[in-house]
């Protein structure tokens, strides 16, 4: 089976790179290396680079260079077809090709883009790349403004010309079809074409065309006035402001993008005050029009106010400049995450990638990278969608991650805190929260509040907790957040951004309390290195722990190893191997280790051990040659918090590896905690793992 795939498209704005997207996810999470390759790009400059090469590097972060993602440009290209040099065409592109296909396990190939009369050229060409290169092809075609019929007979005339030079056609992606059209269009493209290819529809998606401020920005030369910060709003309908404003009002939606002449500070102002009232919906911008600026009184009261969104200018007059941005065409940027959340949203829920994943790619890794490990985290929680609380609403990292979670229907989520203090705090960073999909819950306002106050009374009365105590304590965010998880109206719970491990875990070990036969709550790390995934605990919750409390951390971490799909191999580290050390920490792991041989002999686990002997093959083989878990180890158990907490963050800054956690492992539902200055990477990874905690539990 090939190593590569080739994305092709019939006609322009085919919306393909919607497609590429979730086939370079889906590939990094079954293969180690991969590359991207643009046989064709467009003409660049210094100041303008191939805007599909620059998203897939960056937010797939592949390790590639820039000039390594392409064979030539579209002028190279033209020139050499006028020289009748065909064949150098051919053969750049395959020179290329190959020294990608060295060094790589895979690669995505994504052909080149139509437009103007270049069109039936460019197919050519595409069918005569993919046939030199030797790579099956996944055909996207544009079914916009179009009839099933057109639809269909685009999608074949394509097929047909890839057929016709035995080029193996994998799957036909009709995209952007009238909502209306989309079984029609399933049904009889899967009537027409082969059973062995895939036939996927994705529906029109208006958010997915409409540019942002941004892209308004470069396509007009715009000058930004106000809110550099918030370019990457997305615009939705027009508001052009050239009437009454009693009229204009009416016609403000969601998102809408204000066009108005500059003089206008009625407009102006207006739309500044509808967007920060609660009575009218949100706008993207305001494009101010004619050359025109309001005055300095103006622009000094508008920069005073909070919320205030992007404000740019333009030459043009109004109706001029309203044409223009209708007919701008959209795409998606490497900066704007938000974009790319939602294309990769969409290919998910209309492209279940799954039927053809074992045909796309055939290359078995061994072990596991840290890209597949995530990848396969998010595919995990997607299949059974979990409710996590986030205690810390109003926190500028925890509304980035929730608004990341449901843009990838991840997980559902409530924020805990005050709703206009949440939204202050998104329109101000420029979070693009999907506030009719996020659950806000202000505690004491909550209707469950009462039913909580008496819960926790109950449960803590033994404790000389009253009734006002008890009042008090459930007004507090963390509390209120575990006894949602505790009364089933959460499945878990995820804090620590803005408050301390033991207030977070606290609560939990009050009410929550630890699974049958677990007396110690600890935590793992799922540290993911260069090329594989090892799991370090407990680095975050036990100081000194006893040989019994070593030897429970160790079979809880073999179990949570197990069950995020890495074979355990344990080793119990010391700063001794075998035999050869004595003293009382040696001797604490040694009885540590027979425990846990003992109880759980199906745990293969080596202790003492040192860190080096536990994870190169070469010293553990020489220290230990008969060892099973020597050199291998996937599950490394360290003596005490100092030793832990310090390697893993050692480990961390050092060689640049992701630490996903800590991870608790022993409470009864899942809850856990977060270091105070996580990133947003931080608490998305953990709200993910958390969600699989709680498929678990649901299971068991």
């Amino acid at each position: 089976m090939s190593k590569a795939i080739y994305i092709a498209t019939g006609e322009p704005e085919s919306g393909k790179s919607i497609v590429s997207l979730g086939l370079m996810r889906m590939i990094l999470g079954r293969t180690k290396k991969v590359a991207y390759f643009r046989p064709i790009i467009e003409e660049e400059s210094s100041v303008k680079r191939d805007n599909h090469i620059d998203t897939m590097l960056t937010h797939f972060d592949l390790g590639m260079k820039y000039e390594e993602c392409y064979a030539m440009t579209s002028d190279e290209l033209i020139h050499k077809k006028t020289e009748g040099k065909d064949g150098e065409i051919i053969d750049k592109i395959i020179e290329k090709y190959k020294y990608l296909e060295d060094r790589f396990d895979f690669i995505l190939v994504e052909g080149t883009d139509f437009s103007g009369e270049g069109v039936f050229v460019e197919m050519d060409i595409n069918v005569l790349i993919a046939k030199n290169l030797g790579i099956p092809v996944v055909i996207v075609s544009n079914g916009k403004e179009k009839s099933d019929e057109e639809i269909e007979t685009n999608v074949l005339l394509a097929f047909d010309e890839f057929k016709d030079k035995e080029v193996k056609v994998l799957a036909v992606v009709a995209n952007k079809v009238e909502s209306g059209l989309i079984d029609i269009v399933q049904t009889s493209l899967k009537r027409e074409l082969p059973d062995d290819v895939f036939v996927y529809t994705i529906p029109f998606v208006n958010k997915l065309e409409k540019p942002t401020v941004q892209e308004i920005v470069k396509e007009l030369g715009a000058k930004v006035l106000i809110g550099k910060r918030h370019l990457n709003n997305q615009t939705g309908s027009f508001a052009v402001g050239a009437m009454q404003l009693r009229n204009f009002l009416k016609r403000i939606e969601e998102n809408s993008l204000v066009i108005t002449p500059g003089d206008r500070a009625d407009i102006i102002l207006s739309s500044i005050q509808a967007n920060n009232s609660e009575n009218y919906p949100k706008i993207s911008g305001i494009v101010l029009t004619g050359g025109l600026k309001p005055e300095k009184g103006i622009l000094k009261l508008i920069k005073g106010l909070s919320n205030v969104v992007p404000i740019i200018s333009v030459n043009s007059g109004t109706f001029e400049t309203a044409n223009k941005i209708g007919s701008i065409r959209s795409h998606i940027y490497a900066n704007n995450r938000h974009r790319i959340y939602d294309s990769l949203s969409t290919f998910d829920k209309y492209v279940h990638i799954e039927d053809f994943s074992d045909d796309l790619v055939a290359y078995q890794p061994e072990g596991m990278t840290p890209r597949m490990f995530q990848y396969n985290l998010v595919a995990r929680a997607k299949k059974s969608r979990k409710h996590i609380v986030l205690p810390e609403g109003t926190d500028s990292r925890v509304i980035r991650t929730a608004a990341r979670i449901i843009a990838l229907n991840v997980a559902e989520i409530t924020l805990l805190g005050d709703e206009n203090e949440i939204r202050k705090v998104a329109a101000s960073d420029g979070i693009q929260l999907n506030f009719e999909k996020v659950n806000i819950v202000q505690p004491c306002k909550s209707e469950l509040f009462e039913d909580y106050v008496k819960t926790f009374y109950e449960l803590r009365k033994h404790k000389n907790i009253n009734m006002d105590i008890a009042r008090d304590t459930m007004a507090d965010v963390s509390y209120f957040g575990t006894m949602m998880v505790y009364k089933g109206d959460a499945d878990g719970m995820v804090s620590g951004a803005a408050h301390t491990t033991q207030h977070t875990i606290r609560p939990a070990l009050q009410f929550i309390k630890t699974k049958p036969g677990v007396s110690v709550v600890s935590s793992v790390f799922f540290m993911c290195l260069e090329d594989r995934i090892s799991v370090f605990g407990d680095c975050a919750i036990n100081p000194n722990p006893t040989a019994e409390q070593l030897a429970e951390i160790a079979i809880s971490s073999a179990r949570s190893s197990k069950a995020f799909g890495i074979e355990p191999k344990v080793a119990m580290l010391s700063y001794s191997s075998g035999s050869s050390g004595k003293g009382e920490d040696v001797e604490r792991v040694r009885r540590a280790t027979e425990i846990v041989k003992k109880s759980h002999p199906e745990i293969k686990i080596e202790g003492p051990i040192q860190y080096d002997a536990a994870v190169d093959m070469g010293v553990g083989k020489q220290k230990l040659p008969d060892s099973e878990v020597a050199g291998q180890a996937s599950v490394l158990i360290f003596p005490d918090l100092n030793t832990g907490n310090n390697t893993y963050k050692a480990v961390q800054r050092e060689t640049g590896a992701i630490a996903i956690g800590p991870m608790l492992q022993g409470l009864n539902k899942p809850v856990n905690d977060l270091s105070r200055g996580c990133t947003v990477d931080d608490v998305f990874n953990t709200v993910v793992i958390t969600a699989i905690q709680a498929q678990d539990n649901s299971q068991n």
